[in-house]
């Protein structure tokens, strides 16, 4: 009879452990296919995501979503907006060398706004009001396929009107995605439930 407590104990942990990985299957499954769906259409401003830069120079990762806000303007939106802050000794923040390589590939400064911030929330958290400030609430958000999901999340929860355009020359590709894909599915599943603002401990892509 003294086992019986235990039992019921490890069985409630059982259900328990089990729920918290379909949750996070769940989770995998929806970030998976976000980063599947592809919807350009005429929007307020292209929204993208920052990504390590090299002294002013964008790494290939933030190119390719430079890139991706290119072919996308001006034909679905006249304005965009780059994001992301520096390191510690960097000169250049993510939005600066994303903005001089818009402007080196014809982009006009006037169609270009500038937000900061070092993780995923702090990038739109630090854009929204830019963009809200113009009346600019519908974005195209542009990043690698596997960011796409809880970056639209956090746009959604900060009153834009997101949909995706995620980059399909992404250096970051094959199995090499695999462990990208799984630490989002943590963010997006985490993100649901403590709120996203209370990610900054998630290495951001």
């Amino acid at each position: 009879m003294l086992f019986a407590p235990l039992r019921l104990a490890l069985r409630i942990i059982s259900l328990l452990l089990t729920a918290l990985l379909v949750y996070f299957a769940v989770s995998l499954v929806q970030v998976w296919l976000t980063s599947r769906h592809y919807d350009p259409h005429a929007a307020d401003a292209i929204l993208v995501m920052g990504a390590a830069q090299y002294n002013g120079v964008p790494s290939p990762d933030l190119a390719a979503r430079l890139n991706e806000a290119l072919k996308l303007y001006p034909k679905y939106a006249s304005l965009i907006i780059v994001t992301g802050g520096k390191e510690k000794g960097d000169v250049y923040t993510e939005a600066q060398a994303g903005a001089a390589y818009l402007q080196a590939h014809g982009v006009p400064p006037s169609d270009i706004l500038q937000a900061g911030g070092d993780t995923t929330y702090q990038n739109v958290a630090d854009a929204a009001p830019e963009l809200l400030a113009r009346h600019a609430t519908t974005v195209l958000v542009t990043t690698d396929p596997f960011h796409e999901d809880r970056s639209m999340a956090i746009s959604s929860s900060l009153g834009l009107t997101p949909s995706p355009t995620p980059t399909r020359t992404s250096p970051i590709k094959g199995w090499s995605t695999v462990p990208y894909f799984l630490k989002e599915a943590v963010g997006v599943g985490l993100g649901r439930i403590i709120g996203f603002d209370h990610l900054d401990w998630l290495h951001d892509a």
